[in-house]
């Protein structure tokens, strides 16, 4: 069974490679804050349409002072190819390995299609200034899903 992590939790850090190539590392955000959330697969249809979701929302984020990242088991590759086809203007990070995935509990088993499978839990966190979560949401839709969190993070 996956630890997960819950509010107040030091968030895990990590390092990864973006879609353009170059490393996102999460402790060079303290100080700020960042929503990180966890997909299965870009360019899918419902990753697909809550990739688009944080992108409409982007400046109003900003404006907040959130940094958005989205983390996937996806190749560099592959997020490339995305950001290309869809025009995500945040960063896109890989995690094809799913160490990040696991540390984060974002790994796991869940009901898909009735029957058990291990696979990305769609979730979602907010890691506040001194790098410890004041949101963590499990199991979360695709859509409407970024409507709820700026509905609780006031954005």
């Amino acid at each position: 069974m996956t630890t997960r992590l819950e509010v107040g939790d030091l968030a895990p850090d990590f390092t990864l490679p973006t879609a353009d190539g170059s490393p996102f590392t999460l402790s060079a955000h303290r100080g700020s804050r960042v929503v990180v959330y966890f997909y299965p697969a870009a360019t899918t249809p419902a990753c697909s349409m809550e990739a688009a979701d944080f992108d409409a929302a982007l400046e109003d984020f900003a404006a907040a002072g959130y940094t958005i990242v989205g983390v996937s088991p996806d190749t560099v590759e592959a997020l490339a190819a995305a950001v290309e086809a869809e025009g995500t203007r945040y960063t896109l990070a890989a995690d094809p390995g799913l160490e990040v995935l696991k540390a984060w509990g974002a790994w796991g088993e869940k009901n898909l299609y009735g029957r058990t499978v291990t696979a990305v839990l769609r979730s979602t966190f907010v890691v506040d200034p001194e790098g410890r979560l004041s949101f963590a949401a499990y199991n979360v839709k695709a859509t409407g899903h970024v409507a709820r969190l700026r509905r609780d993070l006031g954005v």
